[in-house]
């Protein structure tokens, strides 16, 4: 490591008197922290249960490295985090807080899947899953406010787009 620390005698006279050192070469560290609230509000609501209980699996079992909950999981937390395109998954594949999103040790656990598998999962979701996703989402979002001042839509479209 090389000496680039400096005493903070301006910033904090008389209150730091030890040198502060920053480093930037921290491996695991993620700039998404506050997804761990994401997860919270998917215990409580269920969202990413409910959207992989929708779909089926039809891959064979023996070739299979990521459940469709996780990558449902990856997908969800992955977009609710800014990152809408399956290509940031190369890059977060192995960032830790995205693994703990998915109940995975954020440092030994293993890597969440790839770009290539999941585009093959997004594209092999076919109209009735989108369907029954659709009801799904409807359903939850109808049973979650009840009261009665709420406004309600009375419009919702779901769009598959190629």
């Amino acid at each position: 490591m090389s000496d680039d620390s400096t005493t903070q005698c301006l910033l904090f006279p008389g209150i730091f008197c030890k040198p502060v050192v920053a480093q930037f070469d921290q491996r695991e560290g993620s700039s998404d922290g506050g997804a761990l609230l994401l997860k919270a509000a998917d215990r409580r609501y269920g969202l990413v249960d409910g959207l992989a209980a929708c779909l089926r699996d039809e891959r064979q079992a023996g070739k299979v490295d990521h459940s469709l909950r996780e990558l449902v999981g990856q997908r969800v937390f992955s977009i609710a985090c800014g990152y809408p395109d399956a290509n940031d998954s190369a890059r977060l594949s192995g960032d830790p807080i995205h693994k703990l999103l998915l109940d995975r040790d954020p440092i030994e656990g293993r890597d969440l899947a790839s770009q290539p598998t999941l585009s093959r999962f997004e594209n092999g979701v076919g109209v009735k899953e989108l369907y029954r996703s659709g009801e799904f989402l409807a359903e939850s979002r109808s049973g979650s406010d009840r009261r009665p001042h709420a406004r309600r839509a009375t419009v919702v479209v779901l769009q598959r787009t190629l």
